[in-house]
């Protein structure tokens, strides 16, 4: 649910604080930033009430599939985050894979009508010191985000820090 997300201001406080606690005592740190693909559709042919239960329903997907230290937020644009404190690149390249494959499964109907789901996520990772700035974790999954959705949307991409810095 929506409740369950931290505002765009929280999570980014969270985020200075998970990437400042992963430096000091060197464990990884995952990070997701998720999106529904085709959102944009379904605003405009259904409504801004019918886009916002689609990511209300992804909303609740992910955070079935989160843990509980896991920080969930809601970013500009209707794009999801998550924050995996001592999730190296395979794990969140992992939890990715399973969010997408998640979405298949949703049973979304909007007026009637089942729609599909499908979600892009991009993917990064702070491990192994591979970047001193939290800008530039951002900017990684930014990157990756955006590499999922050039290539088609319903798939994880990651990009390492060191790859955008």
């Amino acid at each position: 649910m929506a409740q369950d997300l931290f505002s765009l201001t929280q999570i980014r406080h969270l985020m200075r604080v998970e990437f400042s606690r992963a430096q000091r005592y060197s464990y990884p740190l995952g990070g997701l930033v998720i999106r529904v693909d085709g959102i944009e559709k379904v605003r405009v042919g259904h409504g801004f009430e019918a886009a916002d239960d689609v990511v209300a329903q992804v909303t609740d997907m992910l955070v079935a599939r989160t843990r509980a230290c896991d920080h969930l937020g809601r970013l500009v644009d209707d794009r999801l985050v998550a924050v995996l404190p001592h999730t190296d690149s395979s794990g969140a390249q992992a939890l990715g894979a399973r969010l997408v494959q998640a979405a298949h499964e949703l049973e979304v109907t909007v007026a009637g009508q089942k729609l599909p789901v499908t979600v892009s996520v991009g993917s990064t990772c702070f491990e192994d010191s591979n970047t001193l700035f939290f800008d530039a974790l951002v900017d990684a999954a930014d990157a990756a985000f955006e590499q999922a959705v050039a290539a088609g949307g319903d798939r994880v991409v990651h990009v390492s820090p060191a790859e955008v810095a």
